[in-house]
């Protein structure tokens, strides 16, 4: 079995249960925070949309800086409706799931590293980046929108099954 046929079904199952999710958001609640040290629902339906990108740039690079000394820091990109959000998700799982279709157990085994300013933040292989920073990271964030959705009456999806809402 190859690597892609192996991770694909996990992935595009994660992936779809977010969109079921950045779904919901509304458009009107964007600004909208469960608190003052939270995020907004729309800086977390923006990050959500944007994780993909990462794996994009940890299968095609062997770093990211994302504030290299004197370059340009990397600025994801804020849709400011859920339309917006929507495209910029489904353009992003495209193209990591396009990349990931042309990786190989050797390439997934190779060490990736995340920089800050020139400084390393991590290494993992690129097949931890994958299940941990994309995956993993992708249903923590996924499960914060969740509960700011149920805190504003919007019904949640079901991803597993059933949600309460359904």
């Amino acid at each position: 079995m190859s690597y892609s046929d192996s991770v694909l079904p996990e992935f595009d199952q994660e992936m779809a249960n977010t969109r079921k999710v950045l779904e919901r958001v509304p458009d009107d609640k964007l600004e909208w925070q469960a608190h003052p040290k939270s995020h907004t629902i729309g800086w977390n339906a923006n990050h959500l949309a944007n994780i993909p990108d990462w794996l994009v740039h940890a299968l095609a690079t062997p770093e990211l800086d994302i504030a290299p000394p004197g370059g340009e820091a990397y600025i994801p990109p804020q849709a400011t409706n859920r339309q917006e959000i929507l495209e910029t998700f489904d353009r992003n799982i495209a193209a990591a799931r396009e990349g990931i279709t042309r990786a190989d157990e050797e390439h997934m085994a190779q060490p990736w590293t995340l920089l800050y300013a020139g400084k390393p933040v991590f290494t993992l292989t690129r097949s931890a980046v994958l299940r941990q920073i994309i995956i993993n990271h992708m249903i923590h964030h996924r499960a914060i929108l969740c509960v700011y959705l149920r805190l504003n009456d919007i019904p949640v999806p079901g991803m597993y099954g059933p949600s309460g809402d359904e």
